[in-house]
């Protein structure tokens, strides 16, 4: 059997390899004999044909959520997206109402964009998940007020890969008269979105996890009256005054294919990914103290986040510098502290410091895994050793 070519990269919750597919298709709006004009220069033919590459891509996005094309607003990220989303929403809302609900596990972009909402004069509580990292409807409902405005929950949680019940938690806010944000940067070709079904007001997306390119996302706006969204970037009144900036045609064009390609893959991928999933795990069975954070019977099978008892992670993470993780999100990978998400779920602090979350992909093999796991095998061996 051919070794694989190292490192090994499972570090797909981080960011994943653009799909050849996406490129091929980005390549055609770069150079000056492509269509790599402004798509906003409606006075040629030019920037109209640009302007077709990006609804074509609008459509798509809207197609893998079940949204109108109209709904679908462009942005640099997810995490743009997310502060468009609280911010935007809040700010322009006031009158409703001051109360903003969220959990305390979110991703930093949420995390941070509704603690900056408290320092503005909004309120906010903050929803304790349970072991499995889930928000429970009973739990929202007893935390909402006759002035939320906002309720916002992730999708997929993106430490644990823990699935919220988005729809059952977006009624619950409706019933209270607020409006629903889920962050499913991490759900997109994982879970089944439907934001009509699922009752979602709001919801953000993001290319680079999706096989498509890094710097461009998107924020789904429901067509409604009540969905109002205050602009944080100004200049020009671009994407129905929402976010204005010249549109990069080619990363636009990038996500929408790797949506569409996501779409056409859903099971093929998951079902891949599931036996990746199952196979790591029985080639760890004979190593003992592992305890899986991850909620494994109610999780995306391509985040596993695993806890080595009287291992240091950060030292394990160094002793497997052939094998591309992480002891978290790679958004808060500075902190030297255990992870606030696996804290958040009542991880013991011991146990958090010795987590380690492994995530696959598209492009993940079989060697890969098998690989990866005689690295893992040694190094925790090693670690475990006592000192001669």
């Amino acid at each position: 059997m051919t070794t694989p070519t190292l490192p090994i990269y499972l570090d797909y919750a981080s960011t994943a390899p653009v799909d050849v597919r996406v490129v091929e298709v980005m390549q055609r709006y770069l150079t000056v004999d492509q269509l790599f004009a402004n798509p906003a220069s409606r006075s040629h033919m030019l920037g109209w044909q640009a302007e077709q590459v990006v609804e074509q891509a609008r459509r798509q996005v809207a197609d893998a959520i079940g949204a109108d094309p109209r709904e679908i607003v462009w942005t640099s990220g997810a995490t743009e997206a997310n502060n468009l989303a609280l911010t935007g929403f809040m700010r322009a809302n006031r009158e409703r109402g001051m109360h903003l609900a969220t959990s305390t596990i979110e991703h930093k972009a949420v995390v941070d964009t509704a603690a900056a909402l408290e320092k503005e004069g909004f309120e906010v509580t903050w929803l304790t998940p349970g072991r499995d990292g889930c928000i429970q409807p009973e739990q929202l409902r007893a935390a909402m007020r006759d002035d939320t405005t906002l309720v916002s929950l992730m999708a997929v949680n993106n430490e644990l890969g823990s699935i919220n019940d988005i729809a059952a938690l977006a009624g619950v806010a409706h019933e209270f008269g607020a409006a629903f944000h889920t962050d499913a940067a991490q759900a997109t070709g994982r879970i089944s979105l439907d934001v009509v079904a699922q009752q979602i007001d709001l919801m953000s997306l993001s290319g680079h996890k999706t096989y498509g390119p890094k710097g461009v996302g998107a924020l789904y706006v429901k067509r409604h009256p009540d969905i109002r969204i205050e602009a944080l970037i100004h200049g020009g009144g671009h994407e129905r005054g929402m976010r204005s900036g010249t549109l990069p045609t080619h990363q636009i064009a990038g996500m929408g294919e790797a949506l569409a390609l996501m779409q056409q893959q859903f099971d093929d991928d998951n079902a891949h990914i599931r036996r990746l999933q199952q196979r790591f795990l029985a080639g760890l069975q004979g190593v003992e103290g592992i305890f899986a954070n991850t909620p494994l019977d109610s999780a995306v099978p391509n985040i596993l986040n695993l806890a080595f008892e009287g291992v240091d992670g950060e030292s394990l993470l160094m002793a497997l510098r052939d094998v591309a993780v992480s002891t978290g999100s790679a958004c808060n990978s500075a902190s030297v502290d255990p992870s606030y998400v696996l804290l958040g779920i009542g991880t013991p602090r011991s146990l958090a410091l010795s987590s380690l979350r492994f995530s696959f992909g598209r492009f993940t093999t079989e060697a890969d895994i098998d690989h990866a796991l005689t690295l893992i095998r040694h190094a925790v061996s090693s670690l475990r050793a006592p000192p001669r």
